[in-house]
């Protein structure tokens, strides 16, 4: 799919600008996912998705076929997320993720208990990455709900793929500090 995407991109940069319907068609969902993890509002994630690919229209001949186009597309999406909080300073960010999930399908195995444990320890997770700092869960939410590959994240970020995955364990340790310390809320 990634070589039919810079194939698509190098298109559009020629001028074969329609094909950006392909591509909008293609990655506007995980785009929008992105967006409401990082800012918990689905108007302002449905606004920078439209955003992220006029700009990609805009400097499509910036564009360079032999890289990865998610790496790009996700620098391009990262600053309209910083020109937007730029614009709107002082807003509290989180993460709605989890709220976006749609229910599993129903299983006769797990009891209701188990399902409200399972609900309760999942709301105890999106409250541990709403504390998270900005910087840690950007990187979980690219690396864990985006499924981007660290290559792609270091592109993102112009970091070196070693120092990715230090960020990830990083931000997946101070998850984990944060969850149990929910977890021992809880319980006490």
């Amino acid at each position: 799919m990634n070589g039919t995407d810079n194939a698509l991109m190098a298109q559009v940069g020629a001028g074969e600008v329609s094909k950006l319907a392909v591509l909008f068609e293609r990655h506007h969902r995980p785009l929008f996912r992105y967006f409401v993890s990082m800012n918990r509002n689905r108007e302002l994630a449905e606004d920078l998705v439209q955003d992220v690919f006029f700009r990609m229209l805009r400097y499509r001949s910036s564009y360079d076929p032999r890289q990865s186009f998610t790496a790009w597309m996700y620098q391009i999406a990262r600053n309209a997320n910083v020109d937007q909080a730029q614009k709107r300073r002082g807003e509290v960010v989180g993460i709605e993720e989890f709220n976006e999930r749609r229910p599993e399908p129903v299983s006769t195995a797990p009891g209701p208990e188990e399902a409200a444990a399972r609900g309760q320890d999942l709301g105890l997770l999106k409250r541990a990455l709403e504390r998270l700092p900005a910087d840690k869960r950007e990187i979980l939410v690219l690396s864990r709900f985006q499924d981007m590959k660290y290559e792609d994240i270091a592109a993102v970020l112009g970091c070196e793929v070693g120092a990715v995955k230090v960020r990830v364990y990083r931000a997946i340790r101070a998850l984990e500090q944060i969850y149990f310390t929910l977890t021992g809320e809880r319980t006490a």
